[in-house]
């Protein structure tokens, strides 16, 4: 389960309030080929430079792009400046399907506060000019064939809050700086990174982090959890990741999606998540988890979703069980609970996994209230 940044709403409703008709640019007032108006001119400049990078258009997009009326462009969003009179405030060509590289003059776009690429075939790098785009709010490259290493220029633009670069190609490892910036949303998914997850995750302000489907190695960061308490959905699976979940986790009392399924991860589940109050999807799936399923984790009020299928868990109480009244989806299949069904054969439960794995714990943290979990972690830190 994944909802998409409300950044990404406001911005849907800025270009909207901006220009009406779907698909193109219109200027509001003003000359979208205004000769006096330098911002417009390298606008020209810039489209057109990209324009000829661009080797297949299949839905006939850039047939507008001709004539020096960059506002008439389709994809390409105007607004009136105070300052500078009619400005490409936004270029949005989602689902274009357009095939080419991005070009160095695009930094000549400085009002730009948008650039949606999302499902195209735009491959290579991330051109270093980007950095120059002081306006740029909104970044999004998803979905398409871009490679090489993490863009650390995309790092570099300085009022950047929404970065996506979900599935494409980019491969090695996570640089520390992502989550040291004042990112909103961080989407990363669907990607080859590689290497562990940097330490600086704690440092990170945003509300969304999508780390999935990489090949992500090691153990989640003992800080996790000790970050800005904003974030709402954070999502591990499908990486091979290992060790235990941090106790931290209770720290986030805004989170709502925790998803760590389809890793290595061992031990017992913290206690520590009953102070996870908005907390709706909870997936730890397919790992090596043991031990019993907490009560507390099982009377969280919103939780919607709870899946700890194909671990280690030997038990559950009465208020696990409950669940079900509750229209809760719990699915706890394939793992070491005598007498109910559909779980592992008995030889797989003899030899546990992680038996002798030393997770970091609070003892007797069930008669701490959630309250006082910041303070008793605190105080346990090194």
């Amino acid at each position: 389960m994944e909802k998409s940044s409300n950044l990404f709403t406001l911005s849907l409703i800025f270009l909207l309030s901006v220009h009406s008709g779907a698909g193109a640019g219109r200027r509001t007032t003003g000359n979208g080929s205004n000769p006096s108006n330098p911002n417009l001119k390298n606008a020209y400049i810039a489209l057109q430079a990209w324009r000829s990078a661009i080797k297949d258009d299949p839905k006939g997009i850039l047939n507008s792009w001709v004539g020096s009326n960059v506002c008439d462009y389709k994809g390409v969003f105007c607004a009136e400046s105070p300052q500078s009179g009619t400005i490409v405030a936004g270029i949005d060509l989602n689902h274009g399907g357009l095939e080419g590289i991005l070009v160095k003059e695009l930094s000549l776009l400085k009002d730009m506060s948008l650039l949606h690429l999302n499902s195209n075939r735009f491959s290579g790098t991330i051109p270093d000019s980007l950095k120059d785009l002081f306006a740029l709010t909104e970044l999004d490259l998803s979905n398409n064939l871009f490679s090489g290493s993490f863009p650390i220029i995309t790092l570099q633009i300085p009022n950047l809050v929404y970065l996506d670069l979900r599935y494409n190609l980019f491969s090695g490892p996570i640089p520390d700086l992502v989550f040291n910036k004042n990112l909103d949303a961080i989407l990363l998914n669907n990607n080859n990174f590689e290497g562990q997850i940097p330490q600086t995750l704690a440092n990170s302000p945003a509300s969304v982090i999508n780390l999935a489907n990489n090949k992500l190695t090691g153990d989640i960061p003992i800080s996790f959890g000790y970050s800005s308490p904003g974030l709402k959905e954070i999502l591990f699976l499908n990486n091979q990741l290992t060790g235990c979940i941090p106790q931290g986790i209770g720290l986030w009392s805004d989170l709502q999606v925790f998803d760590a399924s389809f890793n290595s991860l061992m031990g017992h589940l913290p206690d520590t998540v009953s102070c996870l109050e908005d907390i709706e999807v909870l997936n730890v799936a397919h790992n090596k988890l043991s031990g019993e399923l907490p009560d507390l984790v099982c009377e969280l009020k919103s939780l919607m979703n709870l899946s700890v299928a194909y671990n280690f868990f030997s038990g559950f109480s009465q208020e696990c069980a409950k669940l079900y009244g509750r229209n809760v989806e719990f699915d706890f299949a394939l793992n070491c609970i005598p007498g109910r069904q559909m779980q592992r054969p008995e030889p797989e439960c003899d030899m546990i996994p992680g038996g002798s794995l030393s997770c970091l714990r609070i003892p007797s943290l069930k008669s701490l209230s959630c309250g006082a979990l910041l303070k008793s972690l605190n105080s346990s830190s090194p």
